[in-house]
């Protein structure tokens, strides 16, 4: 095996400067939150905004020689693991200055949960946190969940560079070449559609019993499959419109985006044909109506809250969005197993969802079911299908590999929280919350939970679990090194 390790720093370099001019441009963004709302420390937004873009700027000037370097593959997966991690140190800065949080640590952790769109926070009684501290942990999410790569996209042909590669990083699952042979295009898409759906969620919302400020914290946090709210009661603070509004969009947010494109386009009904979108549909409806009976006949509910209930639990699970509006701990125990085990399974591919992927589970299902059968008949072609066509037997196995490497993370990570006395429900939660990017699991991270209550050292832990499972970096690290 040869290993690629020679990587273009001054490219990296070059890239992350750039990256920190839009985070420094979107946290200018949350100035007149601060102004508005003047907290003690009115001075960390604008302060964190301006050492981000002095910095950005620096790197773009020291490296303008390589203007004209292009990204190759393994640059690709290199930049995007670095690109999370160095938007993470520089967006913990107003945790840290605002004194929401106590360490580095605990600042990172809310930072980096919030680009990866976990959700898992150290934050308690968050009425309490200052508002423009809020706005800018929704704002992480909603950078992360699709805009700051797709972004920077558009504007990396200015600066001389191809993207190419850095999108198809990023962008796992993402039929990018049936929107539009040119990536300018496709970026403009997929950016309308994300403004969109982030617009028009923020305008229903305020229509009811949100203000402007709730609606659009939680819309970004919603679009982007990320969970945090501004209150600690989550979406349950809530009405049942809004909670309803939510669990529509976080729905929208689990389907694969381009499908969406090509569907809105009038043109045709693509996702309706999309075997990975009909799963996704047809689990919802099974397990929302299943949970929604036991919850009315055994739960001392009516008939709209125990459906109501159930619907967004399953959606807010399956998405691994994390939103509740209510604590499912207090179910009957095989339901909270239920969404426990619909955290691994994720949404659609080329969604802003974390875990396995739909897709992934269709071929490891199907792969399972022809094996049986090859079994009985050793000289039948049985070719294993997702939407019509063939996946070769190279594209199996790494699936499958995914699916196996996956479960293994978590266990590991569940066993060392397990060895420093952790709890065997919070362990499995924290675990797979953090793995699948949900944040809300189960045990002292269910529902209204904090994880504020883990050592340091398991956080650094949990902080590697959500970077593993928001770049699907299994699924690439083979590519990077061979």
């Amino acid at each position: 095996m040869e290993f690629k390790t020679k990587i273009n720093l001054p490219l990296v370099f070059r890239i992350e400067g750039f990256l920190l001019l839009i985070e420094g441009l979107f946290m200018l963004a949350t100035l007149p939150v601060t102004y508005i709302y003047r907290g003690l420390y009115a001075f960390s937004m604008p302060f964190s905004a301006l050492i981000t873009l002095l910095t950005g700027l620096i790197l773009i000037i020291a490296t303008r020689q390589h203007r004209g370097d292009t990204i190759k593959s393994h640059d690709g997966v290199f930049i995007v693991c670095i690109s999370w991690l160095v938007l993470s140190l520089f967006g913990a800065m107003p945790f840290l200055l605002s004194k929401s949080v106590p360490n580095f640590t605990d600042g990172f952790f809310e930072a980096l949960s919030g680009f990866t769109t976990t959700g898992a926070t150290v934050l308690t009684r968050l009425e309490t946190v200052p508002k423009d501290i809020l706005f800018w942990r929704s704002m992480t999410q909603w950078i992360g969940g699709l805009a700051i790569i797709v972004f920077s996209l558009a504007i990396l042909p200015y600066l001389g560079m191809s993207g190419m590669q850095l999108f198809v990083a990023e962008i796992n699952g993402l039929t990018y070449d049936k929107l539009h042979p040119r990536i300018m295009h496709t970026v403009k898409r997929i950016w309308f559609i994300y403004l969109f759906f982030t617009l028009l969620e923020t305008l229903l919302l305020y229509y009811g019993d949100m203000d402007f400020y709730e609606a659009l914290c939680h819309s970004m946090s919603t679009i982007s499959s990320g969970g945090f709210s501004t209150r600690t009661e989550s979406i349950g603070a809530f009405s049942n419109y809004s909670q309803v509004v939510v669990g529509v969009f976080m729905l929208l947010s689990g389907c694969n985006f381009s499908l969406l494109l090509l569907s809105l386009s009038w043109k045709s009904f693509t996702i309706l044909r999309n075997q990975e979108f009909r799963t996704f549909l047809l689990y919802t409806l099974i397990l929302g109506i299943g949970i929604g009976i036991v919850l009315l006949f055994g739960g001392n509910r009516s008939l709209g809250t125990a459906f109501r209930e159930s619907f967004f639990s399953v959606i807010s699970a399956f998405t691994t969005t994390g939103f509740f509006v209510s604590d499912y701990k207090v179910w009957p125990v095989f339901l909270w197993v239920i969404l426990f085990l619909l955290m691994f399974i994720g949404g659609c591919s080329g969604s802003t969802s974390g875990g396995i992927k739909i897709f992934r589970h269709l071929i490891f299902i199907k792969n399972s079911v022809l094996e049986l059968k090859r079994i009985i008949h050793p000289n039948a072609v049985l070719p294993v299908k997702v939407n019509g066509k063939a996946i070769s037997n190279n594209g199996i196995y790494k699936h499958i590999t995914f699916v196996f490497v996956y479960f293994l993370f978590f266990l590991i990570g569940a066993v060392l929280m397990l060895a420093t006395g952790i709890d065997f429900e919070t362990s499995m939660g924290a675990s797979v919350a953090s793995l699948s990017n949900v944040g809300t699991g189960i045990g002292q991270v269910g529902p209204g939970g904090s994880y504020v209550v883990f050592p340091l050292a398991i956080k650094w832990i949990l902080m590697l679990l959500m970077l593993l499972g928001r770049l699907e970096l299994f699924s690439s690290i083979f590519q990077y090194f061979c």
